[in-house]
């Protein structure tokens, strides 16, 4: 009962209002609604008033000038001053490297045989050429590039922000690209070498890569000194990389050194020209030829052939570019018969009138056969080295105490660099034994078992010249004599000078040699080429070595024919005319004065008394080692 009275109170209290009683809370509720709406009208009110937007906006915009005005005095008045120039400075200044160019390298009369000529070099931002395939389509167009090369070059550097586009343009090939006005694509200037001599002097002064860095020659042994260092400059670059502003120099730049070398470009082209003529015209491998002033040792030229041209070395072969005066060695074989002849007459056992008996035209030593050309019978030692004797030579050296011979080569100087700092030089190769066979003996003494360049035979040459007194040869041009070593008295070489002048005399073995009004001396040299089983025997090289003028030596000269095969192969026949050419045109370019009034010979022929002589002389000296040739 009482749960049931509880629901009823309380279903009782929940009971709906009457309409009466709704009417009071309506009268009640209605002033309050009244003052709400009232409230909302006004505020509308305020905000329909366009005087009042045109304030609140106003007003914004006043705030934000404010909070603009205050921050840049913040920037200008209290921030680093320092740090703002820096940052804008990164953003908008730039370092520009000026190019130096490469020193010149000239001959001794300062004709010109490298120079640097500027060039343009295009190169490309790829990001930002990538942004439009148009701006790639026109370059590609301009550099001549295919459509598939164009492909490749975006796909390669699409993601990378330098590529070069072509090196090494002129100035007008580069701005017909320019021209084009593309975003991305800029120029850089450049210096490019350029050699006026081309092949004639190719292997003596040699070369320098795109970069302008010396790869052979020359141009790698100076680098250092004829590479200049590039200067600076401050500028500002817009967005596309145009310079809008120079603000000045920050360091001039320095050009590389100019070198004069000692060539006489004169003679540097007479003797290519003679040198590549006779290679030609014996089928040979090649050659080589040197002309040293033997007062200072300069080079006044250093042939080679074949050559090449260093404006051009597409398809060039390496062998091409050997500089075989220097690089290449090969036994000098009868040529050093004369230094042989001076350890005799130094050594006191043997002296100039003395006589040799070469009967019967062989000589023995142990199990091999020497032998001359022919039975010379009783000769003077004068006569052994006109006629080249196996038998004479092998005779005095076996005479002698065991390294007499060997330590008169070195000091000549085989087995040692002549000097000259050319990069990749040959010293040769000179045999030093602490116990010497019979066998190495004999055959050292002409010329086997030791190895020489052309430059080490030439200056071998110029002991004689310079009154045994050996200098040091040099590339670069000297304006004063150097002085050397004495190697070998004086009166020794006076002894040794007629010998070689008998060479080129009526009976010698270089008669071919020979130069119309005046007196020269020499030596001429046969060899057989070494193979993997031994001397080979149908492979030579020819080989001539001299001085002029023999009244008042000035001049030594050496030269190596590799391998001739259109018949002749004697030193006598393919290496002495180079020498009696190149001699010639040498001593009148020079301005020497005959040694005599005899006319000179008619171009293409030879004098009448040389004709005789060459009739005369049997065989042109060739003389023969068991069945090879050595002379």
């Amino acid at each position: 009962m009482a749960r049931e009275g509880d629901d009823t109170g309380l279903r009782a209290t929940r009971r709906t209002p009457t309409s009466a009683g709704r009417k009071k809370a309506a009268a009640a509720g209605k002033p309050a609604m009244q003052k709400l709406r009232e409230r909302q009208a006004a505020l509308l009110g305020l905000f329909d008033n366009s005087s009042w937007r045109f304030k609140i906006v106003g007003g914004f915009l006043l705030l934000l000038a404010v909070v603009l005005v205050g921050r840049i005095a913040d920037h200008q008045v209290f921030m680093n001053h320092d740090f703002l120039a820096r940052q804008g400075e990164a953003r908008t200044v730039r370092t520009e490297s000026i190019p130096a160019h490469r020193g010149m390298i000239t001959d001794r009369n300062g004709e010109p045989l490298a120079v640097s000529t500027p060039v343009v070099t295009l190169w490309a931002n790829p990001k930002v050429l990538g942004q439009d395939a148009a701006n790639w389509e026109a370059v590609g167009k301009a550099m001549g590039w295919s459509e598939q090369e164009l492909r490749e070059r975006m796909a390669q550097y699409g993601g990378k922000e330098f590529m070069y586009l072509r090196r090494h343009l002129s100035p007008a090939e580069a701005e017909t690209v320019m021209a084009l006005d593309i975003d991305g694509v800029y120029a850089l200037r450049e210096y490019k070498r350029f050699y006026p001599a081309g092949e004639v002097a190719a292997h003596l002064v040699g070369f320098t890569n795109i970069d302008d860095k010396g790869q052979e020659g020359i141009e790698l042994a100076f680098n250092e000194a004829l590479t200049g260092i590039p200067g600076k400059r401050r500028v500002v670059k817009d967005l596309k990389g145009r310079i809008v502003k120079d603000l000045g120099l920050q360091q001039p730049e320095q050009h590389g050194v100019d070198l004069a070398l000692s060539i006489d470009l004169r003679v540097q082209y007479f003797a290519h020209t003679i040198l590549k003529q006779i290679v030609t015209d014996f089928g040979a491998l090649g050659g080589s030829a040197v002309v040293l002033d033997v007062h200072t040792g300069e080079v006044l030229a250093m042939v080679n052939s074949p050559s090449f041209n260093p404006n051009n070395r597409t398809g060039v072969k390496p062998q091409q570019m050997r500089n075989r005066a220097l690089v290449d060695v090969f036994e000098p074989g009868s040529t050093v018969k004369p230094l042989t002849m001076a350890a005799g007459l130094e050594s006191g056992k043997w002296r100039p009138e003395m006589t040799i008996d070469t009967n019967p035209g062989s000589i023995r030593v142990h199990d091999k056969v020497f032998k001359d050309h022919n039975n010379y019978g009783v000769i003077d030692l004068t006569k052994v080295i006109a006629k080249s004797s196996q038998v004479g030579t092998v005779t005095i050296a076996m005479s002698l105490e065991p390294n007499a011979v060997r330590n008169m080569f070195h000091r000549f100087g085989f087995g040692q660099p002549t000097g000259t700092g050319f990069p990749g030089e040959s010293v040769g190769v000179l045999p030093s034994y602490q116990r010497w066979r019979d066998l190495d003996r004999a055959t050292l003494a002409f010329g086997h078992g030791v190895a020489v360049t052309t430059l080490q035979l030439a200056q071998a040459y110029s002991v004689f010249a310079n009154h045994g007194e050996r200098r040091p040869v040099s590339l670069l041009r000297q304006d004063n004599e150097r002085g050397g070593e004495q190697v070998l008295a004086d009166a020794v070489v006076k002894q040794i000078m007629p010998m070689l002048e008998a060479v080129t005399k009526p009976g010698g073995t270089g008669t071919r040699a020979r130069v119309p009004g005046f007196r020269v001396g020499g030596k001429t040299g046969t060899v057989h080429k070494l193979g993997p089983g031994g001397y080979s025997p149908n492979r030579y090289v020819a080989m001539f070595a001299g001085i002029a003028p023999m009244s008042n030596p000035r001049y030594a000269m050496a030269v190596m024919i590799d391998e001739p095969s259109e018949g002749k192969y004697y030193g006598g026949e393919v290496a002495a005319p180079v020498f009696g050419q190149l001699m010639q045109g040498v001593l009148q370019l020079m301005g020497e004065v005959p040694d005599d009034l005899q006319p000179p010979a008619a171009p293409g022929q030879l004098p009448a008394a040389q004709k005789t002589a060459d009739k005369k002389a049997p065989g042109n000296g060739k003389a023969v080692v068991a069945g090879k040739v050595a002379a």
